[in-house]
């Protein structure tokens, strides 16, 4: 327990990693970062981005960069979220304002930045953001004007079509999927993002790289296809969430380079190994859950109680599932391939019925018996069309609990009624006991 003016926080437990992969994602993810801190102190250029700006240019012109998303994962199961967004309150910013979002901003509060996970953020030279909701836009310009960065907002479009099974066209079949009105506007918008790192950072777009990093980041999604079918026709599951979403999720912020695929494929093979060796999480397998939303990065230790007390193994959670069915996209010219990855990635996991539908589907696949959906309520994006999700499932006959909690923020968070509510809906509604 920790205190924050005088209320106690519960610290939050933990997940055991039964997979080597997982275990070398994030040691390598770790070391990385070390070298990131050690070259930006050398002058080099570094980027700061949300997660669903084309990380793949960057890539390609070679300016690292750090993802806001993982950033603020990172600080939260370090549990110090509940320090750095009280030092954002503190500042006059409102405690229900979004904070998966806003985490990084209320680091660059900290007075001794330097005792933060693994050192402290260094200082970037250019922000990245898409406008994808009102809060994205306010996070970043504070935030650069914080840090005295050059800020880049790229754009969002809307679609004014509804497509049935959005996933078996996105990979090849994606301009007429996303409309080329919107692949129009976001390539000149992608156009303009060049310019502005090339001029800010010094470094050079090289199309010849940047094809290659697209080829990399395309091989790195089939396998995380191969991966994912896998996991869905297996019964009793061979890992959990806890084992594939470090292992997704790592390697997703190194998309295009070899390493992410040798992960993709390396996580590929030591399923495969647990299948043919009659491995499981469960070996009593009663129950397969779905966890829809963030990771609750403070508490991973959280989905691994179910698996002890009933035999519930979540199986499913959107990195693994959006990683196969997401990013793979194939197309004669690169830049706009590479639009169409991005212009959608809203519409795919926030946007009924385009979210709904796939979730649904994916729940089938999976042979999921029930769903938890984490809804934080700070969050527009998360909060918003949780309605029509839950009708669609309910539709499909499969039980669902909304979970209302914050991702990142454990100052809220009491694990004695939200395992409560938990347990009572596998024992009630799944029928579990």
């Amino acid at each position: 327990m920790r205190e924050l003016k005088g209320k106690p926080i519960e610290k939050g437990r933990a997940s055991v990693k039964r997979l080597k992969t997982s275990s070398v994602a994030t040691s390598y993810q770790r070391e990385w970062f070390k070298n990131l801190k050690e070259q930006v102190e050398q002058g080099e250029p570094f980027a700061f981005v949300n997660a669903d700006v084309p990380q793949e240019i960057l890539r390609a012109m070679e300016i690292p960069y750090v993802v806001n998303q993982w950033w603020s994962s990172v600080c939260s199961a370090k549990q110090m979220s509940p320090y750095y967004l009280g030092l954002l309150n503190e500042h006059g910013y409102r405690q229900d304002l979004c904070r998966y979002c806003s985490l990084s901003l209320a680091t660059s509060f900290d007075p001794t930045p330097e005792n933060g996970p693994w050192g402290g953020l260094p200082q970037p030279t250019v922000a990245v953001t898409r406008l994808t909701c009102d809060s994205q836009a306010k996070i970043f310009e504070l935030w650069s004007q914080k840090l005295d960065v050059p800020f880049y907002p790229l754009e969002n479009t809307v679609p004014r079509s509804i497509p049935s099974n959005w996933w078996e066209k996105a990979s090849h079949q994606w301009e007429d999927l996303f409309e080329p009105h919107r692949l129009d506007y976001m390539v000149e918008d992608f156009k303009g993002l060049i310019r502005f790192l090339e001029h800010h950072t010094g470094k050079t777009f090289s199309e010849v790289k940047f094809k290659e990093v697209m080829k990399l980041a395309n091989e790195q999604a089939e396998y995380n296809r191969k991966t994912r079918d896998l996991i869905a026709r297996i019964i009793p599951s061979p890992v959990s969430i806890t084992d594939t979403v470090p292992a997704v999720m790592v390697p997703q912020w190194q998309r295009g380079t070899q390493w992410a695929v040798d992960i993709a494929k390396a996580l590929y093979k030591e399923v495969k190994e647990l299948v043919d060796q009659q491995k499981a999480v469960c070996e009593n397998e009663n129950v397969r859950l779905m966890w829809l939303g963030r990771g609750l990065w403070f508490n991973l230790g959280f989905y691994q109680h179910f698996e002890q007390k009933y035999g519930a193994a979540f199986i499913w959670s959107i990195y693994l599932g959006l990683a196969a069915d997401g990013y793979a996209r194939y197309g004669e010219d690169p830049l706009r391939t590479l639009v169409s990855r991005t212009v959608g990635m809203e519409d795919m996991l926030h946007m009924p019925p385009w979210n709904s539908d796939w979730y649904v589907n994916e729940a089938k696949r999976n042979g999921i018996d029930g769903v938890v959906h984490l809804i934080s309520d700070s969050c527009t994006q998360s909060a918003g069309g949780t309605y029509f999700v839950k009708k669609a499932f309910e539709d499909a006959g499969i039980p669902i609990l909304q979970l209302r909690a914050d991702p990142v923020d454990a100052r809220g968070w009491d694990d004695s009624a939200m395992t409560a509510q938990l347990e009572q809906f596998i024992e009630n509604k799944i029928g579990v006991k």
